[in-house]
C-alpha cells in the first residue's frame, strides 16, 4: 500500500507533454489500473481454479 501512495506521489511531478496514452494525463492513474488489474486477476484466477482445479471432498475415498 505504501508503494501504491508513493507511485500516486510521485506521478504528481511525472512529466506529461508527450503522453502517449489517455491514461498518461490522469494523476495516478496507472497506478489505480495496476491495482485494479492485479485484484481482477486474482478474482479471475480464484474463480477458476474453484472450477478447474477443486477435487471432491470424498475423492479419495472412491
Amino acid at each position: 500500500m505504501a508503494y501504491l501512495v508513493f507511485a500516486v506521489g510521485f506521478d504528481f511531478f511525472a512529466d506529461r507533454h508527450h503522453a502517449h496514452f489517455w491514461g498518461d494525463h490522469l494523476v495516478g492513474f496507472w497506478a489505480v489500473f495496476g491495482l485494479v488489474g492485479c485484484l481482477a486477476m486474482i478474482v479471475f484466477c480464484k474463480g477458476l481454479s474453484h472450477v478447474w482445479l477443486e477435487r471432491d471432498k470424498d475423492h479419495y475415498d472412491k
